[in-house]
C-alpha cells in the first residue's frame, strides 16, 4: 500500500512559501510515499521536483478555470493556461493522458459551491472526497455523495500551503506504477484518511502573498 497526499502546493504557487525539497523531507518523516504537486496555474516546480524525486512526485496543476473554479490535472506535462474554460481544461488534461481531479467542489469561491459539476459531469476521473482546508465537514460529505452517485473514485489531499499541513489528508491505496491508468485503477480501492487543518493556515497563505509582493520568487526556488 502507498500513502498519497493528492493536493500539495510549493513556493511556485502565488500564496505559498513551501520549499519543494522540504516538502519531500516532511512527507517521508510522517510516512507519506507520494505527493501530488498541484501548484496554482503552474507546473514548473512539480516538473523539477519530479526529476529529483521520481518515485515520490506526481506532476499536477490546479487550474483556475474561466469560470473562476479550480480543476486539477494529474499526470500532465504541459501547463494549462489560467482562465481556460472548465470543459476545455478537462479536455486538455485528457489530451495529455492525464486525469481530471476535482478539488473541494462544494467550497465557496474556489469550488464554486458545486456550480462547475454539471458543466464537467462526464469528464471527471476522480473527486476530492476530503480536503484538509475545508472546515465544514458537510462540504466534504457532499463531494463524496456526488462521487458515489457516479461511481467515481475519491481522493484526499491536505491542500497544504505550509509544511505542517502536509498529510492532514491522504489516501492509502494499492501500489501503482508511474502512469495515469495504473493510478486510476489503484485509487478505486483507496481508503480516505483526513482531518481539518487549523483556521490559522489561511493566515499563512495571506502572509505568503504579501511576502512575495516584496521579494522575488527566485528567492525560494
Amino acid at each position: 500500500m502507498k500513502r498519497v497526499d493528492m493536493h500539495i502546493h510549493t513556493c511556485h504557487s502565488f500564496d505559498c512559501l513551501n520549499h519543494p525539497v522540504r516538502l519531500i523531507e516532511r512527507a517521508k518523516s510522517i510516512g507519506l510515499d507520494v505527493l501530488c504537486i498541484t501548484d496554482h496555474n503552474e507546473i514548473e516546480g512539480a516538473l523539477r521536483l519530479k526529476e529529483r524525486f521520481p518515485e515520490n512526485v506526481i506532476v499536477g496543476e490546479e487550474v483556475k478555470t474561466g469560470e473562476g473554479v479550480d480543476v486539477i490535472g494529474l499526470f500532465i506535462q504541459t501547463k494549462i493556461p489560467k482562465g481556460t474554460p472548465a470543459r476545455e481544461t478537462c479536455a486538455m488534461i485528457h489530451e495529455q493522458g492525464g486525469l481530471v481531479y476535482v478539488p473541494h467542489p462544494y467550497a465557496a469561491g474556489k469550488g464554486g459551491s458545486g456550480k462547475i459539476l454539471p458543466v464537467i459531469d462526464g469528464m471527471v476521473d476522480i473527486v476530492e472526497g476530503h480536503n484538509g482546508r475545508i472546515h465544514h465537514p458537510e462540504l466534504n460529505v457532499r463531494a463524496q455523495e456526488w462521487a458515489r452517485e457516479r461511481n467515481l473514485p475519491m481522493g484526499a489531499g491536505s491542500d497544504a500551503h505550509t509544511l505542517a499541513e502536509v498529510g492532514t489528508a491522504f489516501v492509502e491505496m494499492p501500489d501503482f506504477d508511474d502512469s495515469a491508468q495504473s493510478f486510476l485503477n489503484a485509487i478505486r480501492s483507496a481508503k480516505i484518511n483526513g482531518r481539518s487543518s487549523s483556521h490559522l493556515v489561511h493566515v499563512a497563505s495571506t502572509y505568503a502573498k504579501f511576502h512575495k509582493a516584496i521579494f522575488p520568487r527566485a528567492e525560494w526556488t
